[in-house]
């Protein structure tokens, strides 16, 4: 019954698209995503108390699931409500027509139907399909603009994740093939993996995680196969940007450590472990280097969602107390993240630009807006006492004493990543205003979303309620 949610989510993406009225596509798309957040959090609750949820064969939603389906459900409800108040604002402007709003919530409903369903089925198959479904979605919302940079990058964001999912449809392929499960034509799970991990070839299922870790590990971010992030972030609408960074990486990186759980049991947790941090400490160390020199704003916070994945995978693979700080890792760069990119959409909206020179005198120009970028920047970047700063800490705790060379060229890259997003958001926050800009911040619709995802990281940050520390816990066991 609580799945119910998915087909209001689908539905209003037909009623979004064939409807004639924005209104009613606004309207129905907060519903969904209130209905949406309501059916996630009891579903979640039950994860806690009962170890899953799988209502019927084709669902199953285990703790680090449940998380994860949170994750989407905060950040989608907060992406919608930002989202009328932002493209109502563009509309004004007539950047965009009645007909692209439409569209735009058909296809960000869509988006969240299908990483819901990513990450409930029970089938690496169908979690394949509904992962490839978020890339067709989200290639339209990439050039809602239709201008030939946005609708390049659409295509760059397209082809890359198609081939990288085609790796990983094969690396899915190479588990089944070497289990004893398909001879007998069962349905094959997550779960039937799991039990019958003792059929599988040590040697292939190497094998086999190397083309899932490739695969989705584009999906997540991961250097180097990231190369599509800074394009599409920069050319998305600011809230899809929050939902590919906070929400769709996450999804991914889901998909990888499923596959992990699968291949510890049959060659052991040092194969797949050793690639995560070999991949994690790559995607943190290339994301500082750009950083630094970063030109453009959204893509200067794109390139911190490669390193924040290269933090949660190395805490993945570092194991222990790491895997619990990855885990919440995970719920912080989701809050602050999509806090981010909603600011930089206020930034772009009173500034129609997204180079970091041409914008000047945040502070003065968006008062609150500049206070909730600077806060979201002190956090992404691991300042306490936002958890991040923990969540980075504990990682680093679980992973000096068998990796210290990796963890001191981290905190080292870390460092030089601080840095450079200090002096780009500096120059951005002070100094005199461009005569041209207008003083003032009038609809508080494009305040409320950011604030509250900043508030919600801070409160998560000192207190978590005991049905999500739960979850959190019992999902760093089953890893």
């Amino acid at each position: 019954m609580e799945l119910i949610f998915i087909a209001v989510l689908i539905i209003t993406a037909i009623a979004s698209y064939f409807g004639r009225r924005i209104k009613v596509a606004q309207t129905l798309s907060v519903i969904a995503a209130l209905v949406s957040f309501v059916c996630v959090s009891d579903i979640a609750i039950k994860v806690s108390n009962d170890g899953s949820y799988s209502p019927f064969k084709f669902i199953y939603v285990d703790s680090l699931g449940a998380i994860i389906m949170l994750i989407i459900a905060t950040v989608g409800l907060a992406a919608i409500i930002y989202s009328i108040a932002y493209l109502g604002t563009e509309l004004k402007k007539k950047i965009i027509d009645t007909k692209q709003i439409r569209l735009y919530f058909a296809l960000v409903n869509l988006f969240l139907a299908a990483m819901y369903l990513a990450v409930s089925s029970s089938s690496p198959i169908f979690t394949w399909v509904c992962v490839e479904a978020t890339t067709l979605s989200t290639a339209l919302l990439i050039s809602y603009y239709n201008k030939p940079s946005a609708m390049e990058a659409a295509w760059k964001y397209l082809i890359i994740n198609s081939i990288g999912l085609l790796l990983g449809f094969f690396g899915t392929l190479l588990y089944f093939t070497v289990s004893q499960t398909v001879a007998a034509g069962e349905f094959i799970t997550w779960q039937s993996l799991i039990a019958n991990a003792s059929s599988l070839n040590p040697v292939m299922t190497k094998v086999a995680f190397i083309f899932v870790l490739v695969g989705y590990g584009t999906k997540a971010g991961l250097a180097p196969m990231h190369t599509w992030i800074p394009d599409a972030h920069s050319k998305a609408p600011s809230p899809v940007s929050a939902l590919l960074s906070g929400v769709l990486l996450n999804v991914a990186m889901y998909v990888i450590i499923r596959f992990k759980t699968v291949t510890d049991i049959i060659v052991g947790p040092d194969f797949a472990s050793r690639l995560l941090v070999i991949f994690g400490a790559m995607s943190v160390v290339f994301a500082a280097i750009i950083i630094v020199n970063q030109l453009h704003y959204k893509r200067m916070m794109a390139y911190s969602s490669v390193e924040n994945m290269g933090i949660i995978a190395l805490g993945f693979g570092f194991g222990g107390i790491a895997t619990v700080a990855a885990i919440s890792h995970m719920i912080y760069h989701a809050l602050i993240k999509s806090s981010l990119f909603f600011s930089s959409g206020n930034l772009m909206l009173k500034y129609s630009t997204g180079h970091i020179k041409l914008v000047k005198g945040v502070l003065k120009a968006a008062p609150v807006t500049g206070v909730l970028l600077l806060t979201s920047v002190l956090a992404i970047t691991g300042m306490p006492p936002f958890g991040i700063f923990f969540s980075e800490f504990f990682t680093f705790t679980g992973g000096i004493s068998q990796y210290p060379v990796v963890v001191v060229i981290v905190v080292v890259a870390i460092a030089i990543l601080f840095i450079g997003f200090m002096r780009n958001t500096g120059s951005m926050l002070f100094g005199d205003k461009p005569s041209d800009i207008k003083t003032g911040e009038k609809n508080l619709w494009l305040i409320v979303p950011p604030a509250v995802m900043v508030l919600l990281a801070l409160v998560l940050s000192f207190y978590m309620p005991p049905f999500i520390q739960t979850l959190i816990h019992n999902a760093a066991g089953q890893i």
